[in-house]
């Protein structure tokens, strides 16, 4: 019941942040109409679970935010220095990266960190494991990704024993 709440208050305000329409009863009602009907048909399919509607993990997910705007601020400085050199030597490199978390929202949250941090991008999950091809060598530490998979598997709500 938490979830369907949740996601029905989820959709309703991006539907009032959207639609810029206050003073209409008719156009509210029919909006928060809309939001519970959508609510019930995901729980009628059943789909309505902590993966469809994570809204009770936003506190975890704004204090990993920061951790990866930084990481990406970092790989941008090491992308710029490489491609400003007047040698710019690249280093490309597929790796396999064993991932942490275990469950779907975290594996997911993991491969677009990966992603989103220049240089690397996730091209395939493998079982647990995800492809990456990074630029450089030296983005391929296994340590690095290690802390990122730790990070996303507490966002994502995971316990530290990966349950």
């Amino acid at each position: 019941m938490g979830y369907a709440l949740s996601l029905t208050t989820a959709m309703a305000v991006l539907w009032l942040v959207l639609s810029g329409h206050y003073d209409s009863t008719l156009l509210l009602s029919l909006g928060a109409g809309s939001a519970i009907f959508a609510s019930a048909l995901a729980w009628r399919l059943h789909i309505l679970d902590g993966e469809t509607a994570p809204y009770h993990k936003l506190v975890r997910f704004l204090i990993y935010w920061p951790w990866l705007i930084w990481e990406i601020v970092k790989a941008n400085i090491i992308v710029i220095r490489t491609i400003l050199r007047p040698d710019m030597v690249l280093t490309p490199r597929m790796v396999r990266v064993k991932s942490m978390p275990k469950t779907d929202l975290g594996r997911t949250l993991f491969a677009n960190s990966i992603t989103l941090t220049p240089g690397t991008v996730s091209v395939d999950m493998d079982g647990d494991e995800v492809i990456v091809h990074a630029v450089l060598k030296e983005m391929t530490g296994k340590e690095g990704f290690e802390e990122m998979a730790r990070r996303c598997a507490r966002a994502s709500g995971e316990k530290e024993d990966g349950s």
